[in-house]
């Protein structure tokens, strides 16, 4: 039996630009336009565009000017893990110290 992911072709995910997801939210901001309707007229999900509101919200209240490009959340998740790495090492250099000094004394 097949399962259902393999009848599917993967699904596309559309890529939108900084630039158009603050043009959507500042749409919604309009008197008059509601977050379905502004939705509905860019071809995107209402959830989506409530999400890039929720993401303008939180940059604005952070002090920054936009959220992290995928190239800097790669290099976020890269230097954490060789943070956690590193840390490992130190410990295990920190036990075969006492380890060792233990014996010559």
């Amino acid at each position: 039996m097949k399962s259902k992911s393999s009848t599917k072709s993967a699904r596309n995910r559309r890529k939108f630009t900084p630039e158009f997801k603050a043009e959507a939210v500042s749409l919604t901001k309009k008197p008059g336009q509601s977050v379905a309707q502004v939705a509905k007229d860019l071809g995107v999900a209402d959830g989506v565009l409530r999400n890039w509101m929720k993401q303008a919200d939180a940059s604005i209240e952070n002090g920054t000017a936009g959220l992290l490009s995928a190239s800097e959340k790669e290099e976020l998740a890269t230097l954490r893990r060789e943070n956690k790495q590193l840390r490992t090492e130190r410990e295990i250099l920190k036990k075969a110290t006492a380890f060792f000094a233990k014996d010559h004394i």
